[in-house]
């Protein structure tokens, strides 16, 4: 959960938003339907959530409360949980029977909304657990770099937002009890890198801005005081907290696993019964992985008897196809000119509709927003603004180490990035939140289910593969179970992790075995799995549903099963969880 405090600036919003905070539901204009009711309902429910949570207003193109900052006190949490139950109680006036498929759906994200949030607050109490939930220089940093509004403002909006600071980072040492050593050590490296954000740059904003002497003057001194309290925060973690060594484990134990499993991921099985689903689909994996390898033995290995240790044989295999891939100064250039074959591939086959007027820019990956792993990803605008750039960022090569820079190559080759580029680009990432953007709930969009959202591009990888892409080779089928075997092994470890007490040198011998992986990447696949919790399972779930949801219409509809129309249907539903989608093909089907 976050927090906050409201700035005199916005009373004329804070009216507004009280209104939406009432136990009732009043409005001027006189309704017929539930569904005309539940509607005008739901929009008060949104004005209310980006009253609470100013930063995820931000995230979905909302900028009206930027300059507000939460202040984590245990009397805010008592606010918000106060609200969280005006609607629990507004909501359960609605009869879900009553509403359209649509809007049924709608309640179940909003009921699912309500029942998360606490959840967090009250059981998983992450707010106690893990330092590196509080720290300015990521929401500052947001605000810097945006383009949505004039500097002007923005800068204004930064000088709002740490004006208390200090309030802010000593509400945060008051809550931390017992952290993780991890999720501390995290809370370190991040600040460290948050105060980044107050050096040079935000100086130099506030030097070429259009603010008056005195504006300037009162920023710069809220720059640095703010420098100073996350200084101090530091040293508390450093000379308070990791000294006193009272952590906790960061494992979630199987109870709260399973629920937030439940919560987050929204799947119509159990976590177990996921978990049962991955052991056996890396199974299948590894036989189709052996089946392809010794296929491919002959033609990369003539003169050579196939090793009779059939993984040694498919790791063998894998390295030769290694070996194709990009220069370390072409790799951003390599991903920037496969897209056009991407576009032309999904509409010739009439995979779906896809909409020019919504390009796709690659670009290199921010300063700001290196550094975590992530060597690539999309940034989607949110639903209050579709007309802003898609990005897709890729982090550069050419100022790397050349063995690190070899070895990252090797694991993105010219088979593999074609498979990242459909995940992240087209028609994954970029095609689904374009799609989710046109929704017209509002709802599905903002609370995505990231299930859906990490499902749909792993399945579009496997689509494109079936309908013909890149020729059906071995090489690239290869590559694809390899890949695929990364998002099946995220399931497994992920549970084995917080349920089953894996230890860490078990878990990187399993991604080394299992996943061929390379031991760095195994290493920061045991520090991600440590630090979150349930959203390594999302790929494999939502891609799994997804499938299923496919074939199980495909045997209804028989011949009139149309595989554009599917995509397309499915995908209208925004990024709501496919269980719920499923309800709604199925309903129309």
């Amino acid at each position: 959960m976050k927090h906050a405090y409201f700035l005199a600036a916005i009373g004329a919003a804070l009216a507004t938003l009280l209104a939406c905070s009432t136990d009732s539901t009043t409005s001027s204009v006189i309704e017929t339907t539930p569904d005309a009711r539940f509607d005008q309902y739901k929009q008060q429910f949104i004005d209310s959530l980006w009253y609470y949570n100013p930063e995820w207003a931000s995230s979905q193109g909302y900028h009206r409360y930027d300059s507000v900052l939460l202040i984590p006190t245990v009397a805010r949490r008592q606010v918000e949980a106060a609200a969280l139950a005006r609607r629990g109680r507004e909501l359960a006036k609605f009869s879900i029977q009553e509403l359209s498929v649509n809007n049924q759906t709608d309640y179940q994200l909003l009921e699912n909304h309500l029942a998360s949030a606490r959840f967090y607050a009250d059981t998983l109490r992450d707010w106690q657990w893990n330092p590196a939930s509080y720290n300015l220089g990521a929401s500052v940093g947001e605000i810097l770099n945006g383009r949505y509004q004039p500097l002007d403002r923005r800068l204004r909006s930064i000088s709002q937002k740490i004006n208390r600071a200090a309030d802010f980072y000593e509400a945060a040492k008051d809550n931390i009890e017992r952290p993780t050593k991890e999720h501390t050590e995290l809370a370190i490296l991040q600040n460290e890198g948050g105060l980044a954000v107050f050096g040079k740059a935000l100086a130099d904003s506030v030097a070429k801005s259009g603010l008056s002497a005195r504006e300037k003057q009162d920023l710069t001194g809220r720059i640095a005081t703010t420098q100073l309290v996350i200084e101090s925060y530091l040293r508390f973690l450093r000379q308070d907290v990791l000294p006193a060594g009272q952590f906790r484990s960061f494992r979630l134990g199987k109870a709260l696993f399973d629920r937030k499993f439940a919560l987050d991921i929204q799947a119509s099985l159990s976590a177990e019964q996921v978990y049962q689903q991955a052991r056996q689909h890396r199974q299948e994996l590894l036989h189709d992985m052996k089946q392809r390898a010794a296929r491919l033995w002959p033609k990369y290995f003539p003169s050579q008897p196939a090793p009779s240790d059939s993984l040694a044989l498919v790791k063998q295999i894998l390295g030769k196809l290694s070996a194709r891939h990009a220069t370390p100064a072409g790799f951003v250039q390599a991903v920037r000119d496969q897209m056009p074959a991407l576009v032309k591939w999904v509409n010739d086959h009439q995979l779906l509709t896809q909409d020019p007027s919504k390009p796709l820019v690659v670009r290199e990956t921010p300063l700001y927003m290196r550094g975590s792993g992530a060597g690539a990803s999309i940034s989607a605008p949110g639903p209050y603004d579709k007309a802003a750039n898609t990005y897709y960022n890729v982090e550069p090569l050419d100022g790397q180490p050349a063995a690190q820079a070899e070895s990252y190559l090797r694991e993105y080759n010219d088979y593999t990035l074609q498979i990242l580029n459909i995940h992240e680009a087209i028609p994954g990432h970029y095609t689904q939140l374009v799609y989710a953007n046109r929704s017209p709930s509002l709802v599905k969009s903002i609370f995505g289910n990231g299930a859906m959202i990490e499902g749909w591009a792993v399945y579009a990888e496997r689509m494109m593969l079936e309908s013909g892409y890149g020729n059906n080779t071995d090489e690239l089928w290869l590559a694809w179970d390899k890949w695929n075997m990364r998002v099946t092994l995220n399931t497994i470890l992920d549970h084995e992790v917080h349920v089953n007490n894996l230890t860490e040198k078990a878990a990187v011998a399993m991604l080394l075995r299992d996943g061929f992986q390379e031991e760095a990447e195994a290493r920061n696949k045991w520090r991600r799995a440590t630090l979150s919790q349930v959203q390594l399972s999302s790929y494999f779930t939502g891609s799994t549903e997804i499938l299923a949801l496919r074939e199980e219409l495909r045997r209804q509809q028989d011949r009139e099963f149309d595989l554009k129309a599917f995509h397309e249907q499915l995908l209208s539903y925004g990024s709501a969880p496919v269980k719920y989608i499923r309800q709604m093909m199925l309903r129309r089907s």
